[in-house]
């Protein structure tokens, strides 16, 4: 019989407490594996956010607040740019596509983001991966919305459905724009960044939401509206007998117009006259362009604004939360050691009552170099076990998690195996669960040689 099979026969023998042990380092394994996976494809959902990006530009801010509230929607711009300044920079050498942003309003808490159509055109994410359509497609005029993929599947939206959008960001809503009811003209794929929690209008609509000349005369023209149609209605009811079959194929003809409304319509006007930008993202032909402008709009006299550059300010970011970083990384360590020193405590307390067995072993032609290597397998035996289960407990809370992470914090976590610093975090456990399992192996030893035949019970 092999010391591995002989030191499975001896942790089957005492089931309580190995269980215990094998639930202890299992555990500490899951959450050391998955702070890990999280940290790693939090950092990998940020960097897939924007790709392609050269500059982005907004009011005189701090880099990260204004990164975090362009392109994360996270928090809030404290101040716009104006429109003339946009279309002064926009012109400068070298800028090859810009793409205006406003901000500012929501529905049912998610953000509403304002652009032009090179919104669609030139937006990156991921590995410069464009946006594309689950159904429908772009926004033509300013009566129209495309919503990201979380938007439709939390709120059952469809194309061709109306919506009214509020003013104001997340679930503070200070006046919703019944006015201007949008009609749902495409529902974008998946993309696992806040574009799937975000809808998109023209610059146009956010500009008659806010007009309040537009509004007061809109709802005038529905009051009329009104009138006019209870006013036919009455004449309706004095010949419904004689029109009856002309208004049900009337009504048919309305309602299959309306269906196809949402798909079909004729271009209109996508940016207005906006007085000002929350901020506007900028793709140059060569990146001696993209120093060289950085320059002047951050020395750009008639405002003050902010040029910064996506990659460099992701990673000023992740130096800040770097301290964060090692401090979730050592509970996970500690969490995994406290795990394994519980073990050795196990191997110790039971180490007395198994000097008979140990004698048994003796008699049968065990050498004190044998009982050694067994309690070293079964300290190793007990940490492989621990963490394969550990393992298995990991990618289950993935499988349970990842939907929870996707919805709440934009973080796409990916069922994949276990990376190279996965594995070697799981090679250093077990290498220090056979380092702990010689200290019981080195007192058996020395029992081995004093007891002998004679154990005194």
């Amino acid at each position: 019989m092999n010391l591995i099979t002989l030191a499975f026969k001896s942790i089957l023998n005492r089931k309580a407490s190995v269980l215990l042990t094998l639930f202890t380092i299992a555990i500490s394994v899951m959450l050391l594996l998955s702070i890990e996976r999280v940290r790693q494809e939090a950092k990998q959902s940020f960097s897939s956010t924007i790709s392609g990006t050269d500059l982005i530009v907004g009011a005189r801010t701090g880099d990260i607040q204004l990164l975090l509230s362009s392109v994360f929607r996270i928090g809030h711009a404290n101040n716009g740019l104006s429109w003339q300044s946009y279309q002064y920079i926009k012109d400068q050498r070298g800028v090859a596509w810009t793409i205006p942003i406003s901000l500012g309003d929501s529905h049912k808490g998610f953000s509403v983001l304002g652009s032009d159509e090179n919104y669609f055109q030139y937006y990156r994410y991921g590995k410069k991966q464009s946006l594309t359509f689950t159904y429908g497609r772009a926004y033509h005029n300013a009566q129209e919305v495309v919503i990201g993929s979380e938007v439709a599947k939390q709120l059952h939206y469809h194309v061709g459905q109306q919506i009214i959008v509020a003013h104001g960001m997340g679930n503070t809503s200070f006046h919703n724009h019944d006015d201007n009811p949008l009609t749902i003209v495409g529902i974008l794929e998946p993309t696992g960044t806040p574009v799937d929690k975000t809808l998109h209008v023209p610059l146009k609509a956010i500009e008659l939401m806010h007009d309040s000349a537009h509004t007061n005369d809109a709802r005038i023209i529905s009051n009329e509206h009104e009138h006019e149609h209870e006013h036919e209605h009455e004449h309706e009811h004095e010949h419904e007998h004689e029109h009856e079959h002309d208004n049900v194929e009337h009504k048919h003809h309305n309602h299959k117009a309306h269906d196809l409304s949402a798909l079909e319509s004729e271009p209109g006007d996508l940016i207005g006259h906006p007085k000002q930008l929350t901020a506007f993202l900028m793709g140059f032909d060569s990146p001696l362009y993209t120093l060289q402008v950085r320059r002047n709009i951050n020395t750009y006299k008639p405002e003050a604004l902010s040029a910064i550059m996506p990659g460099v300010t992701l990673r000023e970011l992740w130096g800040m939360l770097d301290i964060v970083e090692k401090i979730l990384l050592l509970f996970s360590v500690v969490v995994v050691l406290i795990s394994l020193l519980g073990m050795l405590t196990t191997l110790l307390s039971s180490l007395s009552q198994r000097r008979r067995e140990l004698a048994i072993l003796r008699s049968v032609g065990a050498r004190p170099k044998h009982i050694f290597s067994l309690m070293c397998s079964e300290a190793v035996l007990i940490t492989v076990l621990g963490s394969l289960i550990g393992v298995v407990l990991f990618y289950l809370l993935m499988l349970i998690g990842q939907g929870v992470l996707q919805a709440q914090f934009g973080i796409s976590i990916s069922l994949s195996l276990l990376s190279y610093y996965e594995l070697m975090l799981l090679g250093v456990i077990m290498c220090t669960g056979a380092v702990i399992g010689t200290i019981p192996a080195i007192r058996a030893y020395f029992y081995s040689l004093n007891d002998g035949m004679s154990i005194k019970l």
